[in-house]
């Protein structure tokens, strides 16, 4: 039984495992223990961040976060942005990351948002297919700029 709860600090090593088990992850993040002061740093950063872990039988299984966002347009309503979606590898391709997805919207829906969005990398085309699968279009083209 898969439940979803907001992380815990003593999550952080399985999350930030998760974010640098894939080849773009890999070159970006560092999972080496003790964690770097950042990662901990972020995690106590803001309210309107919600980090999330899926669990099963005790073991973290998936991640994401949600960045709750306000803006002027539409109407002054509230956004949510998910990020950082990631699933154990031997848990991949199980309907975990649907679930954590669904899971992500509805939590999104009963903070008052009225639109979700989210990005990935131009060369996810697996993510690009599975969120496509779950009603989000490419309506935006995205931009990042590292300072």
């Amino acid at each position: 039984m898969i439940t979803f709860r907001r992380a815990q600090a003593s999550d952080l090593p399985d999350i930030v495992a998760m974010l640098a088990d894939d080849p773009l992850g890999a070159g970006r993040e560092d999972a080496s223990l003790p964690l770097a002061q950042g990662y901990i740093d972020a995690f106590n950063a803001d309210p309107n961040q919600l980090l999330v872990v899926a669990v099963d039988g005790g073991e973290v299984i998936g991640t994401l976060q949600i960045s709750f966002l306000a803006g002027l347009s539409p109407k002054g309503a509230w956004r949510g942005q998910i990020e950082a979606v990631r699933v154990a590898g031997h848990r991949r391709s199980g309907g975990v990351g649907r679930l954590m997805i669904e899971w992500a919207i509805d939590a999104c829906r009963a903070r008052g948002c009225s639109l979700v969005q989210l990005t990935t990398d131009k060369g996810r085309a697996d993510a690009h297919r599975f969120y496509e699968s779950l009603g989000f279009t490419g309506s935006h083209l995205g931009y990042k700029r590292t300072l």
